[in-house]
């Protein structure tokens, strides 16, 4: 099949990702111009033994390592939360925005980038941490385990961010979403007055929208509940990694943050 033809449904996909990693729509979309008439004179460099979303970002950031004229372009468009993205490592934003906002694995974001899958992992770890600096936020814990309930708190407070309450039950979570009004909830799904953290976290965000992440030994709950949970929200088993929570928190927050950047 012709490259054309690969790649004509994966190019929004990738205008997404170029006004993502560049910070700007135009400045996005003059790199995506730029690579696609680079292809147009060089096809030898598209990589056909990759599937073809992954030979077709691979050949995008090979041109994106090479500066385009910026003479034409605004970049008075950005909002701040797009400018800071921005002022991360080059790197770093590849693989957190290949591995989130575009869905590669990591297995896959690594060979889109050319590196190790070691090496992707570090930048993900970085992407985190750097990133919470700029995503700094008040979280409300619900987990009815105190030594879990320790542990993430540890890993978020780690990451500067700030938590303003643990609570074991439903009730209790809601009154301190109330009096503290969190801008990201972290919830076990089953409480110990048997309560569900997915009830809590719904009566919270009839109040105010916010970002949740789930932790939880029993997805099968989480996803049985599939018409009644929150969006957007972020899933992890028990046990769990603090990398894996630490990329999960960070992820919420910056979708959260682009949305009301974009809002």
């Amino acid at each position: 099949m012709a490259i054309s033809k690969d790649i004509a449904p994966l190019l929004p996909y990738l205008r997404r990702f170029s006004r993502a990693l560049n910070g700007s729509q135009a400045i996005g979309d003059a790199y995506l111009t730029a690579t696609l008439e680079s292809l147009l004179r060089d096809r030898s460099s598209f990589a056909r033994n990759l599937p073809p979303r992954q030979a077709l970002y691979q050949f995008y950031l090979g041109v994106w390592s090479r500066p385009i004229r910026d003479d034409f372009v605004d970049t008075s468009e950005q909002s701040a939360f797009d400018r800071n993205l921005a002022a991360l490592s080059p790197h770093v934003r590849q693989a957190f925005l290949l591995t989130t906002v575009e869905g590669f694995s990591q297995d896959e974001a690594a060979t889109v980038m050319g590196v190790d899958c070691a090496r992707l992992v570090a930048l993900l770890e970085r992407g985190a941490r750097d990133l919470a600096h700029e995503l700094a936020s008040s979280i409300l814990i619900i987990e009815d385990e105190p030594i879990i309930a320790m542990d993430l708190e540890a890993i978020v407070e780690d990451l500067g961010h700030h938590v303003v309450g643990v609570a074991r039950a439903r009730g209790q979570a809601v009154a301190l979403a109330a009096e503290r009004q969190p801008q990201l909830i972290m919830a076990d799904i089953q409480l110990e007055d048997g309560g569900s953290g997915i009830e809590a976290v719904n009566e919270i965000l009839a109040r105010a929208s916010k970002p949740v992440v789930f932790i939880t030994a029993h997805p099968g709950a989480y996803l049985s509940a599939l018409a009644n949970r929150p969006e957007p929200a972020f899933l992890l088993p028990k046990p769990f990694k603090p990398d894996s929570v630490r990329a999960a928190v960070s992820q919420a927050l910056f979708f959260d943050r682009r949305a009301h950047a974009a809002a």
